[in-house]
């Protein structure tokens, strides 16, 4: 049994949706001062999450983002920096929070990063066909880590006490933290393992922008409004329709919160996933709704058509909100005494791209940065996140937006996106899978291959029907010196042929 069906069978994470868990530990990993120790780990989330937020800020995830809270120690694992993310049917997102670890054990060479999502370690699925044999399910536990940016893996002994500083079972978390700490060098994945994870996430992260997708939308302006400040809330937007039931229908039937008639064209940028989702699901608005549809001949019918669709997952979210909901789960950003080192390495990172400070653009980008700050940097242990129908009902009630100004918009949008993509040829198809498989060109066939004799295979297949099988399966074809068996393979086969209608001339 192959090393992906093993551990298919040996899931280790009880998860309905597909999930992602990723764990930082500390090394050396010695004996602390627990306080002392929550307080050291909880900068380090400080420090990670500031010094990748110029990655992190702009990315709209399919469901969570990447996040990091501390973790005590328990049950023999030691206390550490802990994330968990659903990324439902963006597979994308999981690889880029493996490009995001990989990177942070790189720039903070002290950490030990494991990442393990539903499937197990899905790292080792990605490289089965370069797994050493003694590698499997059975014994992967707690043996595959990223250290100074490289994958590790820690080897078992050949024998018990075979090597000194490897035990004989799987390691715990603590023998493996000491292991990768003191012999690094002995623990590094083969070349070919390591190209075929590092396949997975090349071309990182310059290729989020290849993820995206911008598109005209015909929506109503309070949403344009609220995508303009908050464009991750894009994601919340077509899940809510994609995943729609009856019930959620009910709030469609007639709009309250976004009316169709204050519908304005405009910009939406989505990951091609989420684009994917809205594009291929067929649907027609209530009558009473008021979102009509133009001819699907009109130049803009796939603007309403998306608009349409989205203003409706937008109107689910807010139909699950309580109408006496309070916003005072939200505290001023500015007043934190990390908001200032913060924004100071945004500015470092170029995260701004050269805009003039006050422009709107800027701003734009400066409210996305507080919103991810207030959710992944200052937010206080133990509060709640706001749901995304509660956030979006905040923004309009203190958000400022000109109706008018977002009409005259319209005339300067900028061009929408090729969508070819959704259409996969055969041949890009093949080509789709032998990237997969990491093969970059077909194998030429051999020149048996090319001489292939269908005379020979209806011989050798006369031949091999015209012999006994046992329970252990069919005989081979004996010599012609051996005894041979009285059966009439040519009535045999010619009753087959009679029975399926197939003619097969005599000189074959």
């Amino acid at each position: 049994m192959s090393f992906q069906r093993r551990m298919e069978e040996n899931m280790k994470l009880a998860t309905v949706e597909d999930t992602v868990e990723y764990r930082l530990f500390l090394i050396p990993d010695e004996p602390r001062d627990p306080e002392k120790h929550k307080e050291t780990l909880q900068k380090y989330i400080e420090r990670i999450m500031t010094q990748f937020a110029p990655m992190l800020v702009p990315y709209i995830w399919q469901n969570q983002p990447f996040n990091l809270k501390y973790k005590p120690g328990k049950g023999g694992v030691p206390a550490h920096m802990f994330g968990m993310t659903k990324f439902g049917d963006n597979i994308e997102d999981e690889w880029f929070i493996v490009y995001i670890v990989k990177q942070i054990t790189k720039e903070f060479p002290e950490l030990v990063a494991r990442i393990e999502d539903n499937d197990g370690e899905f790292l080792l699925i990605e490289a089965a066909d370069f797994l050493p044999k003694w590698l499997d399910p059975d014994n992967s536990a707690n043996r595959v880590f990223f250290y100074h940016g490289e994958l590790c893996i820690i080897p078992a002994p050949m024998k018990p006490g075979a090597v000194s500083w490897l035990p004989s079972k799987p390691p715990t978390i603590p023998q493996a933290l000491n292991i990768i700490s003191t012999h690094p060098e002995n623990v590094l994945a083969s070349e070919s393992i390591q190209a075929a994870v590092n396949r997975r996430i090349r071309g990182y992260p310059e290729k989020l922008q290849a993820s995206l997708h911008r598109a005209h939308c015909f929506l109503p302006a309070g949403i344009a409004a609220v995508l303009k400040q908050r464009p991750r809330l894009v994601a919340a937007g077509v899940q809510a329709f994609y995943l729609r039931d009856p019930i959620d229908l009910r709030a469609c039937r007639i709009f309250k919160t976004f009316l169709p008639e204050t519908r304005i064209m405009t910009s939406v940028t989505f990951t091609k996933c989420l684009y994917a989702q809205l594009m291929q699901q067929r649907f027609m608005p209530d009558r009473r709704s008021g979102y009509q549809l133009p001819p699907p001949s009109h130049p803009q019918y796939r603007a309403h058509e998306l608009g349409m669709k989205l203003a409706h997952g937008f109107e689910i979210l807010c139909s699950k909100c309580s109408p006496h909901f309070s916003d005072s789960k939200k505290s001023p950003v500015t007043t934190s005494p990390l908001w200032a080192g913060f924004l100071d390495s945004l500015k470092k990172n170029d995260y701004f791209k050269g805009l003039i400070e006050g422009s709107t653009q800027y701003q734009e980008r400066l409210e996305m940065a507080k919103n991810y700050f207030q959710l992944s940097v200052n937010r206080p242990e133990g509060s709640l996140a706001m749901n995304p129908g509660e956030e979006i009902l905040t923004l309009l009630q203190t958000l400022p937006f000109d109706f008018e100004e977002l009409k005259k918009e319209e005339a300067n949008l900028s061009p929408e996106d090729d969508d070819q993509w959704l259409d996969v040829s055969p041949d890009q198809l093949d080509q789709l899978l032998q990237e997969a498989a990491g093969k970059k060109e077909p194998e030429p066939l051999s020149k048996e291959d090319e001489h292939y004799d269908l005379t020979q295979v209806s011989k050798s297949m006369k031949a091999f029907i015209s012999k006994v099988s046992t329970h252990k399966g069919a005989e081979l074809p004996r010599e012609p010196s051996e005894t041979p068996i009285t059966f009439d393979a040519d009535s045999f086969l010619n009753y087959f042929d009679k029975i399926l209608g197939i003619s097969i001339p005599d000189n074959q």
